[in-house]
């Protein structure tokens, strides 16, 4: 029933996957520019608002500035949407971090259900967010998460090309799931 915006809200509360990789390359995530020096996997020094497009079915999101949201959905929405986004990042980084659990990133959709903005899809499950153990947390590393960081790490050994279909293998399958299972 929502009018969905057609643009993806993440947020980012460690500098990692491709915000990690804009920041080698420019020293900047989504047009925020941020301190030299940081490493891999570190905490940024606030939660950043790093929102990508939506692409269509089978193609791959790019990350954008929030000037590129703006235009695409205007100011007002473009501010609504960063606020509620990040709102719901701090609130869930702090029940996770009750629990043991850093989260690291998280992606989200909003849409209208008339003048109300909405969360509509994809918050804060495995597939859409990273989450790291505070315990084994370690600036300058790849991190072992509880999410579908697993299965990129496969597709990234195996040289995957993003176009052609390519099958998990079966122990890929079964540890993505065990993740998942120990997430929950």
């Amino acid at each position: 029933r929502l009018k969905m915006l057609p643009v993806e809200a993440i947020v980012r509360g460690y500098l990692s996957g491709s915000g990690w990789a804009d920041y080698q390359r420019t020293g900047s995530v989504c047009g925020h520019v941020l301190p030299a020096g940081l490493l891999q996997c570190a905490e940024l020094p606030q939660p950043l608002f790093t929102p990508s497009t939506k692409a269509e079915l089978g193609a791959h999101d790019e990350n954008i500035t929030f000037a590129q949201v703006v235009q695409t959905v205007g100011d007002d929405a473009a501010d609504r949407l960063q606020q509620q986004a990040v709102q719901v990042y701090r609130t869930a980084s702090a029940l996770a971090a009750e629990r043991g659990i850093l989260l690291a990133d998280t992606k989200m959709e909003f849409g209208w259900e008339g003048a109300t903005l909405v969360l509509g899809d994809e918050c804060l499950t495995p597939d859409c967010s990273r989450y790291w153990s505070r315990a084994n947390y370690e600036a300058g590393r790849d991190q072992d998460s509880y999410d579908k960081q697993y299965v990129r790490n496969y597709l990234k050994s195996v040289n995957f090309d993003k176009k052609t279909p390519l099958a998990l293998p079966a122990d890929v399958v079964e540890q993505t799931i065990s993740k998942y299972v120990e997430i929950f």
